[in-house]
C-alpha cells in the first residue's frame, strides 16, 4: 500500500465530447420550427479555442446559446466552460456572439483554491504544478473531504479530478 496518496485538480476539458455537443447543437437547430429560415451558425475554432456562434437576432442568439449550453450540460461539461468574450454586429443585420473555451485553471483561481484547502486544517499539501492543482496526503478520508469541499465551492473554472493515486 502507498504511503502517500494524491490526485490532480485540473479544468482540461475533452476535446472531443465538447465537439460531439457542438455537432448535437448543429444537428438540433437545424430541425427547429423558431429557426426555420433563419440564419444560424456555430463554429469551433479548436486551436485559438474560441466558440463563435452567429444568428440573426439577439433572440436567436440567445436561444442558441441556451441550446449550446443545455448540450454541454447532457455531455457531462460544465456550463463553465465557456466564457463570453464580445457581442457584435455581424454582417446581413446578423449578431455574433465569440466565447473564450476555458480548459485551464487562473493562477489567481488556483491560489484561493490551495488557501481554502489549507484553511481546512488537513493533513494534506496542495501545490500548484503549471495548469493544475496536486493535493497529496497519508489518508484516503482526508484526501476525499478536500475533493467535496471542492466540488461543492462555487469556482469560475470547470474543475475536474485526475491521477488518483
Amino acid at each position: 500500500m502507498a504511503k502517500e496518496h494524491s490526485f490532480d485538480i485540473t479544468a482540461k476539458i475533452d476535446t472531443q465530447i465538447f465537439k460531439n455537443a457542438i455537432n448535437l447543437v448543429d444537428r438540433e437547430v437545424s430541425n427547429r420550427y423558431d429557426f426555420k429560415g433563419t440564419t444560424f451558425e456555430v463554429t469551433f475554432n479548436e486551436k485559438a479555442k474560441t466558440l463563435v456562434l452567429i444568428a440573426s437576432s439577439d433572440n436567436k442568439l440567445e436561444a442558441l446559446t441556451d441550446i449550446v449550453i443545455a448540450k454541454f450540460l447532457k455531455q457531462g461539461l460544465s456550463s463553465k466552460v465557456i466564457d463570453e468574450l464580445k457581442v457584435e454586429d455581424s454582417s446581413g443585420g446578423n449578431r455574433k456572439a465569440t466565447y473564450k473555451v476555458v480548459d485551464y485553471i487562473e493562477s489567481k483561481e488556483a491560489k484561493k483554491i490551495t488557501a481554502e484547502i489549507k484553511k481546512m486544517k488537513l493533513k494534506v499539501n496542495a501545490q500548484i504544478e503549471g495548469d493544475s492543482i496536486r493535493v497529496k496526503g497519508a489518508k484516503l478520508d482526508e484526501l476525499q473531504k478536500v475533493m467535496k469541499m471542492v466540488r461543492e465551492a462555487e469556482w469560475d473554472a470547470p474543475l475536474n479530478f485526475e491521477n488518483m493515486r
